[in-house]
């Protein structure tokens, strides 16, 4: 069963007007990271991965990401588009959250630009917000998305009939 696409009203993006495959594009909106309390990122140098069905994946600059906070993990993953995953858990005080970011040391030339930036999932945070608004996950949990009021779906993941 094919998706309905929501119609975008105005300053709205739909996720079906995505390309396939992805690409990857600047984001210079003001991203903030919360975990136990503590702000583990703040940047306006951002990238966010848009893709077909997604809504986007934004990748912060280790720069401007509490680094301190980042614990290597033994997960990998591989993406088609992006090459081999790799993982770490947020860890603040005495609150753990495995796997809750990641980032590709040897991304593929198409995602060359996303080297050095990590990606984390909303869902293990305490708050993630894009200029003051707070972001829901990607349904599903699976994938890493990050929902605003700006995109509309449905959205991959599960989402009522939707968790293709």
């Amino acid at each position: 069963m094919k998706p309905k696409p929501i119609k975008p009203k105005p300053g709205q993006e739909s996720v079906w007007d995505y390309p396939r495959p992805p690409k990857l594009e600047k984001f210079n909106k003001h991203i903030e990271i919360f975990f136990n309390g503590q702000r583990i990122v703040s940047t306006n140098k951002a990238y966010r991965v848009l893709e077909t069905s997604h809504p986007p994946v934004y990748y912060m600059p280790m720069l401007d990401i509490e680094q301190q906070y980042l614990v290597a993990s033994d997960r990998t993953t591989y993406c088609e588009w992006k090459g081999e995953g790799s993982y770490y858990h947020v860890s603040v005080k005495d609150k753990m959250a495995e796997d809750a970011a990641w980032y590709y040391n040897n991304p593929t030339p198409r995602f060359k630009e996303i080297k050095g930036y990590v990606a984390f999932y909303a869902h293990k945070m305490d708050k993630c917000l894009i200029d003051g608004e707070v972001v829901e996950p990607q349904p599903g949990n699976f994938y890493g998305g990050w929902v605003t009021k700006d995109i509309v779906g449905p959205f991959k993941g599960i989402e009522g009939s939707y968790g293709w």
